[in-house]
């Protein structure tokens, strides 16, 4: 999202931008730990405070600890040492996989020459802030199987060895930099001269083999938790967690909300990805760390779990949105980390190799930007949330200082939604009108005379000088060009229902961006669409969406069907689609798309919320 073909506003912490006609930087070679995968193959295991990738082949290729923006313990995603490896004894198999429903408990599965292994993964839900425990079960269905483990916890981007291991009885314990290790299961395990934990497995048919590795900040003393708990306590809470559903699309749904749930700190914010530097284009220089928590992200999935009546999510992001911007004003940062605190400067990690295509990095540039459109997203979230009457006085306080923020700064330039050099973008403007007014339907009379006004201002401002002689928007007062994002302040109610320009506008979008079924962002240069980026998946719900509000249900199903499909096999999406090569690129899971694609399959009917279970901790409460 971050980015595109013009050069952004720039802070002395912020890297040059690379152009693609530019040969690619250089870094150093180094020898991956194990090869990497394409990212449709990876499977996401999250509880709320970190989340781990799984490869097809039962490795944990990425896990960060204690948090989502802490150095990773294993890396072997960005080609550093580190890696938890759950495989057949042999190289012979076909790898498949599931998550069982309404979950993020991904099961592995294994099709070898001697039988059908599966392995069942998950970190414990609910999670805690300072301790992690990975749960692994192995399961031969119908033979008996033998595994090969071999545990290399490494932690600061593998830089930090295995140190202090010992056995216990049937545990090992260990240190790796400043955290703590201990692992349930691994008796028949031996240490080999790297220091890592290696052995092999025989688990009978129809039996279980447990492997239980716990990561911590501090000493690990208690007795360790029994497996079967763990499962139990996992499985109910997930089950208590995420939505009964119906329809078409309800299992796809469900699972865009429990990726939400999983991306989402309890009580904080909802990281934008879980992982850094995977590249939108190969050897561009267009690689970020999305392991914080955006502004805008927040608001799109807030508002999609008010759709569907689920405060739990939806009042973590209140809560995260109003405390951020009654702290920091018209200072608000467009990220933050989950737990509310500055995006780090952006930095490269020179002693990894990186994921093919991308050298390394970790912080986010975009903490020195002004987006205006952020004030406006703030808005629609905690008008969605009033309406269900999830607000408390902070949040009405910051509701009130997010009108204040945009009547002082509405006509400044800013950076936008997709974070470029500073301009007068049409997009950032219009939704901050849509924000007025739909927070003014909930606002005292006073209150909703002044915003519904400062929107008309706003919005005649707009159209004297960002309306395109043809009668649409244009993406910003200087630049006639079309733009994607131009179809979301219409969907939010910026302007009424059957305004032409709504239609104008979307109409020259699908004419200008769409191909094969999948939309563009904009037409960044001279190349065919394709070249320059890969389709934007949230682009492309967005038109399903707006087709719905223009009337048109078949076009709007059509393209929500065709980009839902544009994801691996576990179901996650990323944030670009190479429609081409029928590749995910850029980070996984992308937070603001499974938000988007949830809310366009409950607006157009593919999947509607069913009768609550007992233990549900959604409704009224």
């Amino acid at each position: 999202m971050r980015g595109e073909d013009e050069r952004p506003n720039r802070r002395s912490d912020q890297r040059p931008e690379e152009r693609s006609d530019q040969p690619p930087r250089a870094w150093p070679p180094a020898v991956p730990a194990s090869e990497p995968n394409v990212l449709r193959e990876y499977a996401l295991l999250a509880d709320g405070y970190r989340g781990a990738l799984i490869g097809p082949d039962g490795n944990v290729s990425w896990l960060c600890a204690p948090g989502w923006a802490d150095p990773p313990v294993f890396t072997a995603l960005l080609g550093g040492r580190g890696e938890y490896l759950v495989t057949p004894a042999t190289r012979w198999f076909v790898w498949g996989g599931h998550y069982e429903p309404n979950s993020l408990v991904w099961r592995s599965r294994w099709v070898t020459a001697d039988g059908i292994v599966e392995s069942r993964e998950a970190l414990r839900y609910p999670g805690d802030q300072r301790h992690l425990v990975l749960l692994r079960q192995i399961q031969p269905l119908d033979r008996d199987a033998l595994v090969r483990v071999r545990l290399d916890p490494r932690a600061d981007f593998g830089r930090a060895p295995v140190r202090q291991v010992r056995r216990l009885g049937p545990l090992w314990l260990a240190r790796s930099g400043d955290l703590y290790l201990r692992l349930l299961g691994g008796e028949t395990l031996h240490q080999d001269p790297d220091g890592a934990l290696v052995g092999e497995l025989t688990v009978p048919a129809g039996g279980r083999h447990d492997l239980v590795l716990e990561i911590s900040t501090h000493p690990l003393e208690d007795p360790p938790p029994r497996p079967a708990e763990l499962w139990r306590t996992t499985v109910d809470t997930w089950r208590g967690a995420v939505p009964v559903l119906s329809g078409d699309a309800a299992r796809d749904a469900a699972f865009a909300y429990a990726v939400l749930r999983g991306l989402t700190r309890p009580g904080g914010g909802m990281v934008a990805a879980a992982t850094t530097a995977l590249p939108e284009r190969a050897q561009s220089g267009r690689n970020y760390d999305y392991r914080y928590a955006w502004v805008r992200d927040q608001s799109l999935a807030g508002q999609a779990a008010a759709l569907l009546g689920r405060y739990e999510l939806l009042d973590d992001v209140v809560a995260f949105l109003s405390e951020r911007i009654l702290a920091d004003g018209d200072r608000l940062a467009p990220a933050y980390t989950a737990d509310g605190h500055p995006v780090p400067a952006e930095r490269d990690l020179d002693f990894l190799t990186g994921y093919p295509g991308a050298p390394p990095k970790v912080g986010n540039w975009v903490r020195g930007q002004f987006q205006l459109d952020g004030f406006g997203e703030i808005l629609l979230l905690l008008a969605a949330a009033g309406r269900h009457d999830r607000l408390d006085d902070a949040s009405w306080r910051a509701m009130d200082l997010a009108a204040r923020v945009i009547a002082e700064r509405w006509n400044q330039p800013d950076s936008g939604i997709w974070e470029l050099r500073p301009r007068q973008w049409i997009h950032s403007k219009l939704t901050c009108v849509a924000g007025l007014r739909t927070a003014a339907r909930i606002a005292p009379r006073a209150l909703a005379g002044r915003w519904v006004a400062l929107a008309d201002a706003i919005l005649a401002d707009a159209a004297a000088h960002g309306l395109h002689p043809s009668g649409r928007w244009q993406r910003a007062y200087d630049d006639p060009r079309v733009d994607a994002a131009l179809l979301l302040p219409g969907i939010r109610g910026a302007l009424p229902g059957g305004d032409p320009r709504t239609e104008a506008t979307r109409r020259a979008v699908l004419a200008e961006l769409e191909r094969d079924g999948y939309l563009y962002r904009f037409r960044p240069d001279v190349r065919p669409l394709g070249d320059a980026e890969g389709a934007f998946l949230l682009c492309g719900f967005a038109a399903a969406l707006a087709a719905w509000q223009a009337g048109d249900p078949v076009a709007a199903t059509r393209w929500f069907e065709r980009n839902r499909a544009a994801c691996g096999a576990p179901g996650l999406f990323t944030e670009e689609y190479d429609v081409q090569q029928r590749q995910l690129r850029a980070n996984l899971p992308q937070a603001f798309v499974h938000a988007l694609m949830l809310e366009t399959a409950v607006t157009v009917g593919q999947a509607t919320p069913g009768p609550a279970r007992p233990g549900d901790r959604s409704g009224t409460g």
